[in-house]
């Protein structure tokens, strides 16, 4: 069998793994609208993976996300949520072992794939191994932007108020 290398698929419409993903969303969004799902169901299947607009050694800045679900920056370890008029900005890992947490559109929750750990959009724990809500960042609004300070670190376990706080009003 003949194996084809990279730049054989000079054709090939898709550049990049992160242009695979926008077209993707695109398309289950409009398969919702399509199939007549109400706006609150299109909302939660909205997600995306993200670079910053701009980056600061620890300061990440982010369009504030138009509709509810979840922005993913891998690169940074930052999660940027819009859920029911807030924004919050998150750690990337599970607060139970570091595990990349996993968006789950049609659950409306993030889900850890190593201990199946859930939580809320806002990142209330529900159920797992976890023991505690998902580590929030400080956040704060530039325009109409987010700005995601990951030096301002928040556990709910020891930060509860300022934990508590960590969000945006819209």
């Amino acid at each position: 069998m003949k194996r084809l290398h990279r730049d054989a698929c000079d054709c090939c419409p898709l550049e990049s793994r992160r242009d695979f993903v926008r077209q993707t969303s695109q398309t289950i969004a409009a398969l919702a609208a399509a199939l007549g799902l109400g706006s609150a169901e299109a909302r939660a299947m909205s997600w995306r993976l993200v670079s910053p607009v701009l980056s600061r050694d620890e300061e990440h800045v982010y369009p504030i996300p138009t509709t509810d679900g979840a922005m993913i920056d891998k690169q940074n370890q930052v999660i940027v949520v819009r859920w029911e008029a807030k924004a919050y900005g998150f750690n990337l890992s599970c607060p139970h072992q570091n595990t990349a947490l996993h968006w789950e559109p049609e659950d409306r929750q993030f889900q850890c794939p190593k201990h199946h750990s859930h939580y809320q959009p806002d990142g209330v724990f529900i159920s797992g191994r976890a023991t505690r809500g998902m580590d929030r960042f400080g956040v704060r609004r530039d325009g109409d932007n987010i700005v995601v300070d990951v030096d301002q670190y928040y556990r709910q376990d020891e930060n509860a108020a300022e934990w508590a706080a960590a969000f945006l009003s819209l």
